[in-house]
């Protein structure tokens, strides 16, 4: 069902809900949409209400400015306002960043997941820039959307040249631009890839999610937050590393928050 609520400063956000049980919030990442998240809230509405966000902005279709944490996080509180009160919280990739920012700030979030989060805890992956929002911002200025994706996918999600040149032609490529403007924001909330300090203050149960064919650097980050947080675990999941795997990580979902 697709159903919308209004953020502290008014702003409308529509979601969907499906399911019934304890309430879960789905958070994507930067090239992602309530689409992306999509099969992952069909196999976890069996056994919770899955409320599930747009996140590559603001607004019903994610692209109402202005971009900011703290706006974002209260469009997180709107919806936890919708789910009861209190909450799961899922974030997948930068979407992983914001619900840790979250989870400190003190909402009310029951269990935190985290699926690939996007930190570098021991240089195993160059620091991002600190200029890289605003030279994804003078990409799309300049009207050089295609641009700013590739600089992104390379710098930021750690793509080899040639996996990124490969994906030119692919179909979704024009998806991929039609979103660049929102891209210098999420390199904002990702920040330099430093491992948050407020993660040792996070002390809900936490499970983190990576790939077994995950790249090294996220593989570590993956442990470094689980190792890092009070109540974290870690669950590597098997298969090829091409997003997520509802199936897999719904049952890893489920048995997590079943205890």
């Amino acid at each position: 069902m697709t159903a919308s609520t209004r953020s502290a400063d008014g702003t409308e956000l529509g979601f969907d809900r499906t399911g019934s049980g304890p309430p879960i919030i789905l958070i994507a990442g930067a090239f992602g949409d309530r689409a992306t998240t999509r099969p992952l809230s069909a196999a976890l509405a069996t056994q919770f209400t899955v409320f599930n966000m747009d996140r590559r902005g603001r607004g019903d279709s994610g692209d109402t400015a202005p971009y900011s944490v703290q706006r974002e996080i209260e469009d997180l509180a709107a919806m936890v306002d919708e789910a009861g009160g209190r909450a799961s919280l899922f974030g997948h990739t930068s979407g992983a960043s914001l619900a840790v920012r979250a989870a400190a700030d003190g909402l009310a979030i029951t269990h935190l997941v985290l699926y690939e989060p996007p930190f570098n805890p021991d240089d195993s992956y160059p620091l991002l820039c600190a200029d890289l929002p605003v030279r994804l911002g003078e990409l799309v200025s300049a009207g050089r959307r295609g641009d700013a994706v590739e600089l992104y996918q390379t710098e930021a999600v750690g793509l080899p040249d040639q996996v990124v040149t490969g994906m030119r032609s692919a179909p979704f490529r024009p998806a991929l631009e039609s979103i660049a403007h929102t891209l210098a924001y999420d390199a904002m909330v990702v920040g330099d890839r430093s491992l948050p300090t407020a993660l040792a203050g996070i002390t809900v149960p936490a499970l983190v999610i990576c790939g077994e064919n995950t790249a090294p650097f996220m593989s570590a980050a993956a442990r470094a937050v689980a190792g890092t947080l009070p109540q974290g675990r870690l669950s590597t999941l098997s298969g090829p590393n091409h997003g997520i795997d509802a199936a897999a990580t719904a049952a890893a979902i489920t048995r997590f928050l079943a205890h």
